[in-house]
This record gives C-alpha cells, sequence and structure tokens, in this order.
C-alpha cells in the first residue's frame, strides 16, 4: 500500500484551558455529543469536492464510534463563507443544538499539494479547542479525513481515536466444501479494499504487526498448516521457518520483533517463540495438554492462551517464560481466542455454551467477565489500538436446508453498545486491527 507523506504543519490558536466539553467514557453507557460538522471552504472550484469529502468522512467516522450525534447540515443557519469570512457565530449553533462544532479549509499550494486545515470550536465556550493544518498530496484526502477525526476525538474524550488504521481479514467465497479464503486489508471503515493473496492457499488468523507494515499469518500447504510473513508495502510473502511439523495462531510481540505461536509435535501441542532476527525457536509450554492460542500482555511480560490441562477447554495466563500458568475462566462452556488489550485492562475471548457462541471481556486476574455479543457463532475478535472497539466475525446459515453459510465482519464498543456491520467486497472472517498509520 502506498504510503501517505504527511506534514503537520501549524498548530492554530492554541488552548491552554480545559475543554468545558468532554466525552466521559468511564461510565456504562454515553450519550452521545451532539457536534455540528461543516462543509469546509474551498479556496476554488477544483477543491470543491475534497471540502464536501473529508467532512463526509469524519462525520461517518465519529457517528460510527457511537460517542458523536452529527447535527443534519440542513439545521444549519450560518453558511460556509460566512464561518470562513466572519468566525462562527456561536448563537446560531447553539440555537441548532451543538455543543461542538468543526469548521475547516482546503486550498493548494504553489507546489501543488493540498492544504488540508480545521478547527474544533467549543460553542458554549465560544473558543477554539483545537487546529490544525495538513499538507498531502490530494489522492490522500481519505486519510487526512481519517486523521482529523482521530485529533476530534483525541480532544473530545481525552483517549486516542482509531480511525487511521486497517484491518486485516480473510475473504471468503464459494460453497462450504470449496471454500476460497486469501488475505485482504481495508482501511477501519471499509475503503480502500485491496486482497493480498490469489487464493490458491487457503489461510487463516491473519495478524498485524504492532511496529511495522507485516502481517502474519497461517497457511495451508502440502505439509499442513504452516506460518508466514507478509509485507504489505512490497507484497513479499515467506515462511517463518522450515518448521517439520504443523504451526499456527500466529501473533507479534507488543514491539514486532517476535512472533509467538502454536506447533503440533507427535500429537501434543505446545506454544513456541521466535525473534524475527535470529528465527530460532524458544519453547513455552511444555505440557501434555493443548496449549495453543497465544497473546502477549502490553509490557510483552505475561500470556494469555488457551489449554484443555485442566480437563476443559479454558483461558490462562503465565510469564513470558512459562512460569506461573494460573487459570482465569470458570465459567460454563469452552473458552478460546484469547487477546489482551493494547491497554492491558482487559482480555477479550470467544465462549462456546449450549450450542451458541459469545464474545466477551475479562480482566487478567480473572475477575468481571461480560459478554457483549453472541450469535450462531461468532469467533476471531480483535482489539482497536486503543482498546476501545472490538471486530470480530459472525457466521450463520442460509440457504436451502442452511447448507450454505455467511460470513460477516462487526465492530462493537466494549461496553456492548453499538454494534455495527462492516461490509466487505465478499465473506469476511478473522479480522485483525492494525495499530495507527504510520
Amino acid at each position: 500500500m502506498k504510503r501517505l507523506i504527511l506534514f503537520l504543519t501549524i498548530l492554530l490558536l492554541p488552548v491552554t484551558a480545559r475543554a468545558e466539553i468532554e466525552i466521559d467514557l468511564t461510565r456504562g453507557v454515553v450519550e452521545p455529543l451532539p457536534i455540528a460538522i461543516t462543509t469546509f471552504h474551498a479556496q476554488s472550484p477544483q477543491h470543491q469536492n475534497y471540502a464536501t469529502q473529508i467532512p463526509g468522512v469524519i462525520t461517518s467516522n465519529l457517528e460510527g464510534s457511537g460517542l458523536f450525534d452529527p447535527i443534519n447540515p440542513r439545521a444549519f443557519v450560518q453558511s460556509t463563507n460566512s464561518i470562513h469570512t466572519e468566525g462562527p457565530r456561536f448563537g446560531e449553533w447553539r440555537a441548532v443544538g451543538a455543543q461542538a462544532l468543526v469548521t475547516g479549509f482546503v486550498t493548494q499550494t504553489n507546489d501543488g499539494r493540498t492544504r488540508v486545515e480545521f478547527r474544533l470550536w467549543d460553542v458554549f465556550a465560544q473558543k477554539q479547542l483545537i487546529g490544525f493544518a495538513y499538507m498531502t498530496t490530494p489522492e490522500n484526502w481519505r486519510r487526512i479525513s481519517h486523521i482529523i477525526s482521530d485529533e476530534i476525538y483525541k480532544r473530545l474524550t481525552g483517549e486516542d481515536g482509531y480511525f487511521d488504521t486497517r484491518i486485516v481479514y480473510v475473504a471468503e467465497s464459494g460453497s462450504p466444501e470449496r471454500r476460497v479464503k486469501r488475505l485482504a486489508v481495508m482501511d477501519q471503515d471499509g475503503q480502500n479494499h485491496k486482497y493480498l493473496t490469489d487464493g490458491r492457499e487457503l489461510v487463516l488468523t491473519p495478524r498485524f504487526s504492532p511496529s511495522r507494515q507485516q502481517i502474519t499469518y497461517m497457511s495451508y500447504t502440502n505439509k499442513g498448516p504452516q506460518v508466514y510473513l507478509y509485507d504489505i508495502n512490497t507484497g513479499r510473502h515467506e515462511k517463518l521457518g522450515n518448521f517439520p511439523n504443523m504451526t499456527f495462531a500466529p501473533r507479534f510481540s507488543p514491539d514486532g520483533s517476535k512472533v509467538i505461536m502454536s506447533m503440533a509435535t507427535n500429537g501434543n501441542t505446545d506454544i513456541y517463540e521466535m525473534p524475527l532476527s535470529s528465527r530460532r525457536l524458544r519453547r513455552v509450554t511444555n505440557n501434555s495438554a493443548i496449549d495453543t492460542a497465544p497473546s502477549y500482555a502490553p509490557d510483552g511480560k505475561r500470556i494469555v492462551f488457551e489449554s484443555d490441562r485442566g480437563g476443559s477447554q479454558q483461558l490462562y495466563t503465565m510469564n513470558l517464560d512459562g512460569s506461573n500458568a494460573q487459570r482465569i475462566t470458570f465459567g460454563k462452556g469452552r473458552y478460546a481466542n484469547p487477546v489482551w488489550s493494547p491497554r492491558g485492562d482487559l482480555i477479550a475471548f470467544t465462549r462456546m455454551y449450549q450450542g451458541k457462541f459469545y464474545v466477551g471481556v475479562i480482566r487478567p486476574d480473572g475477575s468481571g467477565e461480560r459478554l457483549i455479543t453472541n450469535a450462531y457463532h461468532v469467533e476471531g475478535p480483535s482489539w482497536s489500538p486503543n482498546g476501545r472497539v472490538l471486530t470480530y466475525f459472525k457466521e450463520r446459515p442460509v440457504g436451502p436446508g442452511g447448507r450454505q453459510r455467511e460470513a460477516k465482519i462487526y465492530t462493537i464498543d466494549i461496553t456492548g453498545y453499538n454494534e455495527r456491520w462492516l461490509r466487505t467486497p465478499q465473506d469476511g472472517s478473522d479480522p485483525a486491527w492494525s495499530p495507527l498509520n504510520p
């Protein structure tokens, strides 16, 4: 994927006072903040599309988070031109119910680049909260929209945003007997979609590196499942190592320098770690049970994994060297697919009980388990980089007699509210969120 060259050129009218408007994310259910997002002022007709499209993406991002309630532009009284020449008339924005206001300006510099400026205003305090200007090439207008969305989100919630990110997933097509599965990647809103593999080999469980434009995934070859690396910028993919046995369930370390995975040897499955620099395997668990699906804590010092060492499929945590293994799930049913939150406060998982699947979260010490969504088949949770939102996939039987199946990708807030379907060109499964784009 082409990388964006982006320059932050100026901070406009900085303010040090704390904003009078703020979204409190510590409450369980948050009332969406009314926000007015205007069409940006365009320097010339050739910039009018950007001046309209950028606010449209910002609106979609903020509304999709469930934390903002964009006001219908038909209610706006003050025109874009008037805002540009006079500044906001705050009384008119209060009258339409806005608590926050976003305005902007699009122009072209002498070297042909596009300059996009935006400002965020507190309507009741009648002051500017933040303002930035960016220099970029015209084709990167959509990424600029995501970056602006993140700045607004951060200023009004106090947490980092997640809009300037991508999601890698498995695109699926065909009948259950001849299912074609290939890697695909897209922006977090489903745009800029791209297939990474051609479908000739079955792929599963893709995961983003937190530090490189790299993906690790499992692919079926003549030797069975093997772990691969894929470089998004170059398109190069390679086997992680020449393993004599099946390897699967890979995931990067928090700094991206290592991959942890499972390997089946002589009918037994254990967890192994491999530094990408040396490619030398280090065995982490040595147990007669099935140990798999490892995920690092964000500090890299502990690992959560699934195991049947206690007689049923449950979640455990352990130190990086495999010591001090502690069971953390004790509910009815089976637990799988654990993944540690980037904030370290929660672990997401899949739970199976009485023929239904659930996605839930639990604290690393095993307390506070909450089930936040369920379906005929729901699996594969993955965290947004700010630890606020989960993505996962749901399957359901379709067609005559339910012999076909349909797989769709969703996102949901960790409170269990605001579940949204993420549209993809084909069926989709195994989604994994990227860190913020570099």
